[in-house]
């Protein structure tokens, strides 16, 4: 066997070497059409401008109203996921028995291994009807029926990943407050849950990330119109929608409206870059406080 020793150290080092280089080509092409666009487009129209019509006659280039956009269904995911992702690992963690924890789990789970292009369908063809006859002026096309389904389909992420990091918690912990007198709720909010903390913000930050980067829903059911706004009865237009709309091979390749795919996407990269960033600060820090 140590004869193939160096043939497995290599072969690990290549599957390395291939993601690392898949990221790297990645960035570069991103890099080198934003910049060929940035040419043409000033970076303070690109970033600060409120009007987004690139295949338009008069053509402007203000990124505003995708970003809002994106943001304003990222956060009603994020809203929706959250509080049901966390309740629910809370109870798979604490509350239920083995038995349960092993038929819900896997349930549960299901959620983010349906197709997006069905949530898509759902959003429009279900949830946004269901919310009309509560809601009378919402449009047909709009952020809350795509931001919904949205947070749903992330619920998985949330919910896993946070009961995955309340059962890393030692059971010793546990012990030591129910031995003070605590009840399961204190123990598991005031205990367990900061114990986790660096594990749960992993797990939301990531969840966010999956919601930012999400396409296939909103370019289906939100209505793929740019419009600075923060109403989410409204059609709007996110940055992944956008990338769909222009690839779809009606924009000739080297002109600029073609290069705007590139500069949302690299405003997108840094975007979920960031939060991968911040995930990795909160978690650092936290493990350090409570080791």
């Amino acid at each position: 066997m140590k004869r193939f020793e160096p043939l497995i150290e290599w072969a690990l080092f290549a599957c390395a070497l291939l993601s690392v280089g898949t990221t790297a080509g990645i960035i570069v092409v991103l890099a080198v059409e934003t910049f060929a666009f940035l040419r043409e487009v000033p970076l303070t129209d690109f970033l600060f401008g409120t009007e987004w019509t690139p295949l338009f006659a008069s053509p402007q280039f203000g990124v505003l109203p995708l970003v809002a956009g994106t943001v304003l269904v990222s956060a009603i995911a994020m809203l929706v996921a959250l509080p049901m992702g966390l309740l629910s690992a809370i109870y798979l963690s604490e509350y239920a028995d083995e038995r349960v924890r092993r038929v819900v789990k896997p349930v549960l789970e299901i959620l983010a291994g349906v197709p997006t292009v069905v949530y898509g369908y759902f959003a429009l063809l279900f949830v946004t009807p269901l919310l009309q006859r509560v809601l009378p002026g919402l449009t047909g096309f709009n952020a809350l029926g795509p931001g919904i389904v949205m947070g749903i389909m992330i619920l998985p992420l949330v919910s896993s990943l946070s009961e995955d990091a309340m059962q890393a918690v030692p059971r010793g912990l546990r012990e030591g407050s129910y031995a003070l007198g605590a009840t399961r709720m204190q123990t598991s909010l005031r205990v367990v849950l900061p114990a986790a903390f660096s594990g749960i913000t992993a797990a939301c930050i990531l969840a966010a990330s999956r919601a930012v980067g999400e396409t296939m829903i909103v370019a289906i059911a939100a209505g793929q119109q740019p419009r600075l706004t923060l109403n989410p009865m409204l059609p709007i237009e996110t940055m992944t929608a956008y990338i769909v709309q222009v690839s779809l091979g009606d924009t000739p390749q080297g002109t600029i409206e073609y290069r705007t795919i590139f500069a949302v996407g690299m405003l997108l990269f840094l975007g979920t870059f960031l939060l991968n960033l911040v995930s990795a600060w909160l978690r650092e820090r936290f493990r350090e406080e409570y080791a």
